[in-house]
């Protein structure tokens, strides 16, 4: 049933009535009582698209609106907070009808539809929203305040040594100074503590909330544990979150040690979860606050370790949520490393909780660092950036003329085979070799593969660090340790393989360890017994392990998408490893470049600003029904007060001016003849289109094959590359042809073309290989190309070497290549699609005559004998080129406006409603209620199986493996699976569509294909084994998946069987309840779940 709600707005009326949000400490049956309900409309005002924020009608809501709603703790509801962001809300409303209601928007009539819609218009009823759109030209622009929210109160605190101390208040409070501290302090220290130490302190000792940002192993961690003392002292509870399990049990350990009343949560142990200080992971205390748990009505302090994981895509979301839920009785420790936007951050923690924030920053290193560049294939360190921080540009010349005098890496130096093995072993040996007589040992080595860390390790057979006495040591600990295994896990590949690199001083740390090894190897290097380490950068995260020295394998990095320069931030976090306080005077960091780099990239990557701490906030389906499930909180309110919503208003001001300042630059360009050089430019995008259109005629296999001979050159573009003139080698038809399209894209070509030295690292990739630039003469490789590349096809063949293969066979016949083309002064012939290739198209017939008959029109323009031409044409570009960067800014500006993700929230419940997780008005299902006992894996898939009976059919180890698909994230070759596991997979696989379809129908952007492809098969037949009762040894056999990868995800995977416990309990199926934990007992043996040692 549609209600039409009409309302009349001019620029009388009283907008006080306006409210961005109900007062949760009003009972929501007094609320509901009232004759009047709020309904939500979204601001998005830009051009002529107008909208009002906030508008009320008179109208009726049923009772059914707070079914299924669960109270939240009053901890959690914060009544204070929500009552000044109503008035705050009140006040943004009340200026913004202001500013609409002048000139051309007084009088307008405003009317908007509510309904319980779920079919599959989008209409703004989703989510309880109205929409009118106001006509004003440029509206937005004159709007900078627009949803901006109140400016806190920023005060400078006068600081002593070398940090700086700010104090973010909120808009009503005045600034009082720190107290000194009269009595005892709740922790005494026996070394003298740094300036920013004590400041953070002083914060602490006053009840004030602090962010302190510092260089890793600068010394943060005095600062939590004085939070911790004082919380014990004063018989307060007291949280420390982490963000990595291997973190949390370190913590545990070092904080039992001192404390002793300490607890442990997260999802694989739980510990003395009474005691007065726990250390848990993040999603476990965000579960806590969104169950009411009754634990956060004591807890004084949240200590954030590594808060600048909250930039972290995939998991960032956490924190945010956590931050937003938490009480404003709480009072926080945040602990990061150097940021350049910490009082952003600050200022958004005051906004939502109404407290005071210090900032505490220092960019102070106890230890200097020294760093170096070693050019592959040279035989000395440069020393680039000295101790004072001043960048050398004369070693920086002379490093790279080093590089040039023996060739770059695409030419015979460092190279990197798919499989992760690297032909640089030398120059590794010889840098560690030089550290060692230098005794400028420990070392950590960092690679970006996991593979070559090992490699690396491998090589060093010549290498001993060790003495006798600390080989000794290194043989107990080592088998004390593994001692905790069976005699079968023990003898373990892996096992028997590391110890002789651990007596000798060497060790490997990356994610594929296993979790014993790697504990291992922490504690022996925290020792002191391994002097050389080969780690991955996920070593480089909360460890506090410093060495003497950092040396870098590579300055580029792969990203998944491409390979890349290393960012500063990245370069920060692992270099601020090098330096031991206390025991060196300086630490050296040694970056080994393999190929020309830029002095600006050089500078950019050592003296670059750290990476700021960016929202990575995203709507999750879990994040969604659990505030649809509890009272006093909703999405909007969750997205309304993200870090992500916070940073875009706060970048109002700047949008706006850059709005002006484009429109500005547009309007002081003049263009000369802007009619004729317009009608000629038009000219040109309709000849590039038709050419565009002949292409994909003549490329076509059936066209084109005949004319694929070897030595033929063709024109080759990819993804918008231009990569010139290449010569043809082979082709072949694809092995599996894929064509949902129904394209004849079936062949791909092999060709020798010029390429950038510097992208030539994965030659199998092309989206990121890329031509030479000027400056750069670049390598003649073979590459493998579609057929769809091909933009030209020469009438020219050349002779092709026999000797391809090398070096100087590749390079001359692309000599030949650059001299046929001289010959032909840089205009290659082409073959005549219909005289020479002979092909019969009528459409192509047509589009070659109107493309021949626009280039002959383009070359008798007028404009092309103006002497001005040239000129004229570059100014008409540059005016386009400012209109598309206007057009950005404004959209820019329109989004930050706007409440952000808005629109795919109402999608998102839009696929929800026609799941049956909720009704249309929001309230949640039983459906909903099982979703909302999964986190560990897709909540929609598991809840839909879980209804829809597949598992009902499965044995228990099917069962497992089956769900071991949600769990397992890395790229893996293909499987070859038994057909019951075959047949439950493809079972599984036909959900995952069915959901795919409702969300793209939903109007919500969803790639099929890649939804269904995301649960992986590829541990499917190890799990089904390791439940029936095979060895880790056996199960090592099936894949090559690195051994700590497959614990990981049997570790997952039993968190998610203890989730799927309670969802069964929920729905009240005891018998898949018994056979889910049937499943986690068969799992849960053995060296995967052997305890870590720090426990």
């Amino acid at each position: 049933m549609r209600t039409t709600l009409p309302f009349h707005l001019d620029s009388s009326q009283n907008c006080t009535k306006l409210s961005a949000r109900f007062d949760p400490t009003t009972s929501r049956s007094a609320w509901l009582s009232f004759p009047i309900f709020w309904v939500r409309l979204a601001a998005s005002v830009m051009d002529d698209d107008m909208e009002m924020f906030d508008v009320f009608t008179e109208g009726s809501v049923t009772s059914g609106d707070i079914a299924g709603k669960e109270p939240m703790s009053s901890s959690v509801q914060r009544a204070e907070m929500n009552k000044r962001k109503q008035k705050e809300a009140r006040e943004r409303a009340n200026h913004l009808l202001g500013q609409l209601t002048k000139g051309s928007t007084t009088n307008k009539d405003v009317g908007g539809t509510a309904s319980s819609d779920d079919g599959d218009d989008a209409d703004d009823s989703d989510t309880g929203v109205l929409s009118k759109k106001l006509k004003t030209e440029s509206a937005a622009e004159e709007l900078p305040g627009l949803a901006s929210h109140p400016r806190n109160n920023i005060k400078t605190v006068e600081s002593e040594g070398n940090c700086s101390h700010e104090v973010v208040l909120p808009p009503n409070m005045e600034y009082v100074p720190l107290k000194p501290r009269t009595t005892a302090p709740a922790k005494m220290y026996e070394f003298q503590l740094d300036a920013f130490q004590r400041e953070a302190i002083t914060c602490i000792d006053n009840s004030h909330s602090v962010l302190v940002s510092a260089h890793t192993s600068a010394g943060k961690t005095v600062v939590a544990l004085y939070a911790i003392a004082m919380s014990l002292r004063d018989k307060q509870r007291v949280i420390y979150t982490s963000p990595i399990k291997a973190l949390s049990n370190q913590k545990y350990r070092e904080l039992e040690e001192e404390f002793g009343d300490v607890g442990l949560m997260t999802g694989d142990n739980t510990l003395n979860p009474d005691a007065s200080c726990i250390v848990m992971t993040t999603e476990i205390l965000r579960s806590m606050l969104y169950r009411g748990s009754e634990i956060m009505r004591e807890v004084g302090w949240v200590i954030f370790d590594e808060i600048h994981y909250m930039r972290d895509k995939e998991r960032g979301v956490v924190w945010e949520e956590t931050i937003i839920l938490l009480p404003d009785t709480v009072h926080y420790v945040f602990l990061s490393a150097t940021i350049p936007n910490a009082r952003q951050f600050a200022d958004w923690v005051v906004y939502l909780h109404d407290q005071p924030v210090h900032v505490i920053y220092t960019d102070y290193r106890p230890v200097p660092l020294q760093h170096f560049i070693y050019p592959a294939g040279g035989s000395g360190l440069y020393e680039v950036v000295n101790m004072q921080g001043i960048f050398r540009e004369d070693k920086f010349t002379e490093a790279m003329n080093v590089l040039s005098q023996v060739g770059d890496a695409g030419q015979g130096g460092i190279s990197r085979g798919k499989k992760g093995g690297t032909s640089g072993v030398p120059h590794v040996v010889n840098i560690i070799r030089t550290l060692k007589e230098r005794d400028m040992i420990p070392v950590i080595i960092f690679s970006f593969s996991r593979k070559e860390c090992e490699a690396y390790a491998m090589q060093m057979t010549n290498l001993d660090f060790n003495s006798e006495e600390e080989k000794v040591e290194v043989k107990e600990i080592f088998v004390n340790a593994i001692s905790l295994l069976s005699e079968e896990d023990s003898k373990l590949p892996e096992i028997g393989r590391v110890l002789p690199l651990l007596l000798r001083g060497i060790g490997v740390h990356h994610s594929g360890l296993l979790p014993i090894v790697k504990e291992v190897i922490e504690i022996l290097f925290g020792e002191g017994l391994i002097k050389t380490l080969f780690a991955t950068e996920t070593f480089s995260m909360g460890l506090n392990m410093p060495a003497r020295t950092v040396l870098f394998t590579s300055a580029r990095k792969f990203d998944g998408k491409d390979y890349r320069w290393i960012t500063s931030g990245e370069y920060i976090q692992m270099s601020g490893r090098a330096g031991r306080r206390g025991k060196d005077d300086r630490g050296l960091v040694i970056l080994m470049v393999d190929q020309q780099m830029g002095q600006d990239i050089a500078k950019q990557i050592i003296k670059g600003a750290p990476d700021p701490l960016n929202s990575q906030f995203r709507l999750t389906y879990n994040m969604v029904l659990n505030l649809l499930r509890v009272e006093g909180i909703n999405p909007e309110f969750m997205l309304e007060n993200s870090f992500y919503q916070f940073q875009n208003y706060d970048a109002l001001p700047q949008l706006y001016a850059n709005v002006e300042r484009k429109k500005k630059e547009l309007s002081d360009h003049k263009i000369e003849k802007e009619v004729e050089i317009s009608g000629y430019y038009q000219m040109e995008k309709q000849i590039d289109v038709l050419k565009e259109s002949v292409k994909e005629v003549v490329t076509k296999p059936k066209h084109l094959v005949p004319f694929l001979q070897a030595g033929r050159l063709l024109h080759i573009v990819s993804s918008g590359k231009d990569f010139g003139w290449a010569a043809l080698l082979d082709f072949h038809k694809k092995a599996n042809p894929v064509d949902p399209l129904g394209l004849d894209v079936m062949y791909v070509l092999d060709v020798l073309l010029l390429l950038s030295a510097e992208s030539v690292k994965n030659l199998s990739d092309i989206a990121q290989l890329r031509p030479p630039n000027e400056n750069d003469k670049g390598v003649v490789e073979v590459i493998s190309v579609a057929i769809s590349c091909v933009s030209e096809i020469s009438a020219a063949r050349i002779k092709l070497p026999q000797n391809l293969k090398t070096y100087e066979g590749k390079q001359s016949t692309g000599r030949v290549i650059k001299e046929v083309l001289k010959r032909f002064n840089g205009i290659m012939p082409l073959l005549d699609p219909l005289n020479d290739m002979k092909i019969n198209d009528s459409v192509l017939q047509e589009n070659i005559v109107k493309l021949q008959a626009l280039e002959k029109r383009k070359d008798n323009h007028p404009l092309r004998t103006n002497s001005k031409f040239d000129e004229i044409y570059k100014n008409y570009e540059k005016k386009l080129e400012l209109e598309a960067e206007l057009k950005v800014a404004k959209a820019e500006l329109k989004k930050a406006q706007s409440l952000l993700q808005l629109d795919e929230l109402k999608c998102r419940k839009r696929v929800l409603r026609r799941l049956q997780y909720c009704d249309e008005n929001d309230v949640i299902t039983q459906k909903g209620r099982v979703s909302c006992e999964v986190s560990a894996a897709d909540e929609l898939m598991l809840t839909e199986m879980l209804f829809g009976g597949i598992f009902t059919d499965l044995a228990t180890p099917q069962l497992a493996a089956l769900l071991s698909c949600f769990v397992f994230e890395e790229k893996a070759g293909g499987t070859k699976l038994a057909d019951d596991l075959s047949g439950c997979l493809r079972a599984m696989q036909e959900y995952a569509k069915r959901i795919a379809r409702v969300t793209k129908e939903s109007k919500l952007e969803i790639d099929e294909e890649k939804y269904v492809e995301s649960f992986k098969p590829h541990l499917m037949d190890v799990v089904h084994a390791w439940c029936t009762g095979a060895s880790f040894a056996e199960i090592l056999k099936k894949t090559d998946i690195f051994e700590g990868s497959i614990i990981r995800c049997m570790r997952r995977l039993e968190e998610l069987l203890r989730e799927m416990v309670g969802a069964s309990k929920a729905i009240g199926n005891s018998d898949l309840e018994t056979r889910f934990e049937e499943a986690r007992v068969l799992l849960k043996r053995d060296i995967v779940f052997t305890a870590s040692l720090y426990l």
